[in-house]
């Protein structure tokens, strides 16, 4: 069994750290259901755009004087969170190796969220500034908590517990985040039953109860993590600069280790496939295919409902097969995913096509997070290697979701997403290229 300095290897197995945390993704993971795919980007939608029997006539906005497609600026302004949090993560990561403070971090981004997603009870068609400012502090404060919360899996978990781990983390997210979304969809679906007459009053409310629930149940992780050994500072370098000296620090490391470094290679560019779809599809339902909010949030339970057992299923089959052969097969599923979308007209085909998506964002997601834990040298400095890890993910984001923005301007959604196509075809050749790297696994790893 590997070790890692400060923590305990008997307490590395214990289940019930595994599930404080795995509650983590029970927390956040309300966000990402409601604010990023179902419920805010319909209502966003909704209150950016002028309609007329049903149809659409202006989508056009004024955020501070300039004027955007209203879809175009929600993609950017998801990739300015993103590349905000990609320039702090280093800074940040440096601080909390070298105070021993990460889950203090964790905590920090975890309110920042959960506040802002409080706020955006407050917007309306005539708030449009403050509600793309809280959505994209919202998104910094997922982004920024799930650096630290990732850099936990390797202390938490020995090399053989880490895909199970992961997949437990994800499969309580999506339970945690289907129960919240029922709970909401009733308000949205059956207002009369409160009384509620305001159209925007049930969306407002179903942000400021993820607010609640976010920070609510991170508080049973916060209570159970430890919070981290301190290091010892480098010499000649303040903690911000350190940050970016351990990042270069790492990127030596990883030369070294041809797998990890053409693995890499192959997640920054399906990543930004992958994030693009997830983040764009409850726009793509509302927009191209005229759904109402019901069905979208229909659609997207269906995907975390399943997403439940691509997380296992994957798991499963990197056990039997490794887990860079299984991540080449997704990354294919994906690309078919991604055709599949564009001939998409009908509801009942968006439905088909959720489900597979489901199946395949789950396993993709899981299984990449312990891949890399698995690929990574045996190190204190997790959060550095995490850090890495994070910032070439959402730099992936940045360029994809840019990308898909800026051909939705100037063509439509659809063909955006033929566009991603090229992402993952990419991230699929240098996938293949790692698995035909003959394998050093360090002492005691399994081969993947």
């Amino acid at each position: 069994m590997d070790s890692i300095p400060g923590i305990v290897a008997d307490k590395r197995s214990s289940k019930s750290l595994h599930r404080a945390w795995s509650m983590y993704d029970w927390a956040n993971s309300a966000y990402n259901l409601v604010i990023t795919s179902t419920i805010f980007p319909a209502y966003y939608n909704a209150v950016t755009s002028i309609t007329k029997d049903g149809t659409v006539v202006n989508d056009t906005v004024s955020f501070f004087g300039i004027k955007f497609k209203n879809s175009s600026l929600f993609d950017y302004s998801i990739a300015a969170a993103y590349l905000i949090i990609a320039m702090l993560s280093p800074i940040l990561s440096s601080i909390a190796d070298y105070k021993g403070n990460k889950k203090r971090f964790m905590q920090l981004f975890c309110y920042m969220g959960s506040i802002s997603c409080c706020c955006l009870y407050f917007f309306k068609g005539d708030t449009l500034e403050l509600g793309v400012i809280c959505a994209t502090l919202a998104a910094i404060g997922y982004c920024g908590s799930i650096v630290f919360y990732n850099a936990y899996l390797p202390e938490i978990a020995t090399e053989g517990e880490r895909d199970r781990v992961s997949a437990q983390g994800f499969a309580y997210g999506y339970i945690g985040s289907v129960i919240l979304q029922i709970i909401c969809l009733i308000f949205v679906l059956q207002p009369q039953w409160f009384g509620i007459k305001d159209d925007s009053f049930a969306p407002r409310l179903s942000f400021f109860l993820v607010g609640l629930w976010w920070v609510g149940f991170a508080q049973i992780t916060f209570f159970k993590l430890p919070n981290g050994k301190a290091l010892p500072r480098k010499p000649g370098h303040t903690l911000i600069s350190a940050g970016f000296y351990e990042l270069g620090n790492v990127w030596k490391q990883i030369k070294t280790l041809p797998v990890l470094k053409t693995y890499l290679g192959a997640f920054f560019f399906y990543s930004m496939g992958v994030q693009t779809v997830m983040l764009a599809a409850a726009l793509f339902g509302s927009k191209e295919l005229k759904l109402e909010t019901s069905q979208l949030i229909t659609v997207i339970l269906v995907i975390q409902l399943v997403a439940i057992a691509g997380a296992y299923i994957m798991a499963k089959l990197s056990n039997l097969f490794g887990n860079l052969p299984v991540l080449f097969f997704v990354v294919l599923m994906w690309i078919g995913i991604c055709i599949a979308a564009y001939y998409t007209q009908t509801a009942t085909e968006f439905y088909i096509l959720a489900s597979i998506v489901g199946l395949v964002m789950g396993g993709i997601q899981s299984l990449s997070r312990s891949t890399y834990s698995k690929l990574m040298p045996v190190t204190h400095d997790t959060t550095s290697f995490f850090s890495f890890y994070d910032v070439t993910e959402k730099l992936a984001i940045v360029i994809g979701m840019i990308s898909f923005g800026y051909i939705d301007s100037i063509m439509n959604m659809r063909s955006a997403i033929i566009a991603l196509i090229t992402f993952f075809a990419i991230g699929a050749l240098i996938l293949y290229r790692a698995i035909r790297i003959p394998p050093v696994p360090l002492k005691g790893e399994p081969a993947i």
